[in-house]
């Protein structure tokens, strides 16, 4: 018997796990905020839980949002996020991007002692935001390369993430989440794919592994 944390309710529903909590909290952080052990382990507690009840599928609720981090406290983004010329490829748009963000990913990536999740892929950073950038150039979606897709726009979203957290302290996640998808070239990127799978006649639930329910509804273009 398994029983886990999901963040994405729609993936749940789809994939319909022998036993998983649904949290309403924000992309990345399935248990809560940082450094709040007493929550933690609460929603852990909740979730070892359902192993008691009866054979599932069983998706059940979380009842509590997790508590809110002060604004006033909260670090800036290190990185700025200008429009881009629209008449410049996919490919110069990533690549722009990936060349502000690295840095603070690096700086980061040092403060954790070298570890991060940005590491799914087989590929390169740099490699899978080139193929990806193809794909928009080419207005193509990679219906033969789903698995290398998968993985390339988790380890995206996660560099992405870990750059733009690399200040220290307690990060507004929903702040941070809202910046990805709504300001940056990625984020438009992925809203491009996600509305041409979410049209494709067989692919279409493939479009809820790209953007979860909050980031749908615009971004930059």
């Amino acid at each position: 018997m398994t029983t886990g944390i999901s963040l994405v309710r729609e993936n749940a529903e789809s994939m319909r796990p022998p036993r998983s909590l649904w949290v309403s909290f924000s992309l990345g952080r399935p248990l809560g905020v940082p450094n709040d052990a007493q929550f933690q382990h609460r929603v852990i507690a909740a979730a070892l839980n359902l192993l008691e009840r009866g054979r599932g599928p069983i998706l059940e609720d979380y009842p509590v949002n997790a508590p809110e981090v002060s604004r006033e406290t909260v670090p800036a983004c290190p990185v700025s996020f200008p429009k881009t010329d629209n008449n410049s490829n996919w490919q110069s748009r990533l690549s722009g991007e990936l060349s502000s963000l690295k840095p603070w990913y690096e700086l980061g990536r040092r403060r954790r002692g070298g570890r991060t999740l940005a590491c799914v892929s087989n590929l390169s950073i740099e490699e899978n935001l080139r193929k990806l950038g193809e794909y928009l150039d080419l207005n193509r979606l990679p219906i033969d390369e789903l698995h290398w897709f998968k993985q390339a726009i988790e380890d995206a979203k996660v560099f992405y993430l870990e750059a733009m957290t690399a200040q220290p302290g307690n990060h507004d996640q929903m702040q941070v989440n809202e910046t990805l998808w709504r300001e940056t070239q990625l984020g438009a990127g992925l809203f491009l794919f996600y509305e041409g799978f979410r049209a494709h006649p067989t692919l279409h639930p493939f479009a809820r592994l790209i953007l979860p329910r909050t980031a749908v509804g615009g971004t930059t273009g």
